[in-house]
């Protein structure tokens, strides 16, 4: 079957109807009060993480980066840093690999280069729970199905994250993301959080360089589909 890749087309992709009293009314409040309690009680480690940074890494200390949120609006993801910015002899910066130091993965595979998206959280960017906010240049490679992963605010952990992370083909990926959004309560998200914080201490799912056997998603359906006018 064809499919179309639709470019520069939003429509509204609102969920209407009954969404709980959980997701409607208690969930944003939680995030904001989680978030900020976090945020108190862990700011000595993320002034030390930040200085630290700074010293091994340089500036900026805090990596921004575009990604879409609610409804599929733009918004500022805060990162810590975790590579150098080496060039090469032409002035164009090395794979990552090359500039990614012990320091940069050790950030990554403790997942706390993550800890400024609690500020992130606090602002209403995201969610504790939720789909993970990818790249902007993902939105036009979504299926109708897949873009109500837009329709909650994105998550610094979620379903797909504590069922094979970054190691998941793209389809199960954003299948999970879809199967979250039709089902978020607050016991699912008590459970992700929970199994989040057991797999951040195994270290378990962390792609700490881009190393995966996965592509990018729109490389990936780009290629699959072979034509830029196609309707998925």
């Amino acid at each position: 079957m064809q499919c179309e890749v639709k470019q520069k087309i939003k429509p509204d992709i609102r969920v209407t109807g009954n969404e709980g009293i959980y997701k409607k009314y208690l969930k944003r409040p939680m995030d904001f009060v989680l978030s900020l309690i976090a945020i108190i009680l862990l700011s000595p480690l993320i002034l030390i993480i930040a200085l630290m940074v700074r010293i091994n890494l340089g500036s900026p200390v805090i990596f921004k980066q575009e990604r879409p949120g609610l409804n599929e609006k733009i918004f500022t993801l805060y990162k810590f840093r975790t590579m150098t910015d080496k060039r090469d002899e032409k002035g164009n910066l090395l794979p990552d690999s090359c500039r990614l130091t012990k320091f940069g993965k050790f950030l990554r595979s403790t997942s706390l280069d993550e800890l400024p998206e609690l500020f992130n959280i606090l602002k209403g960017d995201m969610s504790i729970v939720g789909p993970r906010p990818l790249l902007v240049e993902y939105l036009p490679y979504y299926t109708e199905e897949e873009r109500l992963r837009h329709t909650v605010r994105p998550g610094l952990t979620g379903l797909a994250q504590v069922n094979g992370r970054n190691n998941l083909k793209w389809d199960i990926r954003l299948g999970l993301d879809v199967e979250y959004v039709k089902n978020i309560t607050f016991c699912l998200d008590a459970s992700i959080i929970a199994r989040t914080i057991i797999k951040v201490f195994k270290r378990e799912g962390v792609a700490i360089v881009d190393q995966t056997p996965l592509k990018d998603l729109h490389v990936e359906r780009s290629n699959k589909y072979d034509n830029k006018n196609l309707t998925i």
